[in-house]
């Protein structure tokens, strides 16, 4: 990022009224008086304090007046926009994907009431299902997500997801935790005949974005697993990362077929991706990994593909009805589950943090130019 300052009309807002500059050795709470609210182009900070970043936190100030919305409900922060609180702010900036998101869905209810002036989002975490994030385009607001931030993470634990399918962990562990000496010698003595080394066989990833080629590099790095994957289009610059290249396969349906894992990393766009059709073109015995959004698997169909040995064992980080875990897979020994934990470390979240305040600013620099995760520019209607 260059380190010229960047104005508000390098993002097209409107010049801001003269006034005198703040005093000189003034603090961030003098600039950032009620009184200089005109000079600064306005962000909503939504949810709590940042904990890493503070020097970016800190320029962030200086470019922007940053009002603050805490934690509030639905009613209340509709109420909040309607009474104009934060005035004709221009961003929202959400840190944490854990706080700041108490007003629920943001669909067109909540996006209606959003100013004119209001041109980007920049929040935490990789998945946006719960952002009509079309809508937000349509509206001129450019939509940005923090998924670069958690890839390590999140792959680290879809490769545990991984053996689990291949080496019955959840059996394992339950067994040697249940402190019963017959269940730990029934998980010796017979997980053997049915669990598997995962070198060789074929890994099909559904979605090779930057967690799917992560993914399938690691895999292919250190299990030396053969890596197959379907997506809109084939990647071949992406195909050359990975060790051995990658095989596209222009339909799901192929790739189903012929793999022995599959592991989707895929968006969910509303529309369930594995159903009973699915499940039965899986290849005998394969396995099934979700470490993407827990909707895109008819959980039913599941249960039945295990119930018929279609699907040997699967790994499942994510839930159709979260926070509620279907009973009927969380209660197999050929089944892990977590409690979608995929992308939460220390430095996924130091990651969202600044991630959110480097589209801000780069914004604010160069318009849409200037973002740097932006996922909606498709769609982007602009003045």
């Amino acid at each position: 990022m260059s380190t010229s300052t960047p104005t508000p009309q390098d993002a097209g807002l409107p010049a801001p009224p003269s006034r005198p500059p703040p005093p000189q050795n003034a603090t961030p709470t003098q600039i950032n008086s009620a009184s200089d609210v005109g000079i600064k182009p306005t962000v909503v900070h939504l949810g709590d304090d940042i904990r890493w970043n503070h020097d970016l936190y800190a320029e962030l100030n200086r470019q922007f007046h940053v009002e603050r919305s805490y934690s509030m409900g639905r009613e209340e922060f509709k109420t909040a926009l309607r009474e104009r609180r934060w005035g004709d702010f221009v961003g929202m900036y959400r840190p944490f994907w854990n706080t700041g998101g108490e007003m629920g869905n943001w669909d067109d209810e909540l996006i209606s009431l959003l100013p004119k002036s209001c041109k980007i989002y920049a929040s935490a975490g990789a998945g946006f299902d719960w952002v009509d994030t079309k809508t937000m385009a349509e509206k001129g607001i450019i939509y940005c997500n923090s998924a670069t931030s958690c890839t390590e993470s999140v792959v680290d634990l879809a490769l545990i997801h991984l053996l689990s399918t291949y080496r019955a962990l959840p059996w394992s562990f339950l067994a040697a935790r249940s402190g019963s000496p017959s269940q730990f010698h029934a998980a010796n003595q017979n997980i053997a005949a049915s669990t598997h080394n995962p070198n060789n066989s074929i890994l099909g990833i559904v979605g090779l974005g930057r967690i799917g080629t992560r993914l399938a590099w690691k895999a292919a790095t250190a299990f030396e697993m053969r890596v197959w994957y379907h997506d809109i289009a084939p990647f071949p610059d992406r195909e050359k990362q990975i060790p051995g290249g990658a095989k596209f396969c222009s339909t799901l349906e192929e790739l189903l077929r012929s793999t022995d894992c599959v592991v989707l990393c895929t968006p969910f766009h509303g529309e369930v991706l594995l159903s009973e059709k699915e499940f039965a073109m899986f290849k005998e015995g394969s396995r099934l990994v979700n470490i993407a959004r827990g909707k895109l698997v008819d959980e039913t169909a599941l249960v039945k593909a295990l119930d018929e040995g279609r699907i040997a064992a699967a790994g499942l980080d994510v839930h159709a009805d979260e926070p509620n875990v279907n009973p009927e897979l969380a209660k197999r020994l050929n089944v892990l589950v977590t409690s979608h934990t995929a992308g939460a470390s220390v430095e996924s979240h130091v990651g969202f943090e600044r991630l959110g305040m480097e589209n801000l600013l780069g914004w604010l620099k160069s318009g849409k130019q200037g973002t740097v995760s932006a996922v909606n520019l498709q769609w982007l209607m602009e003045e």
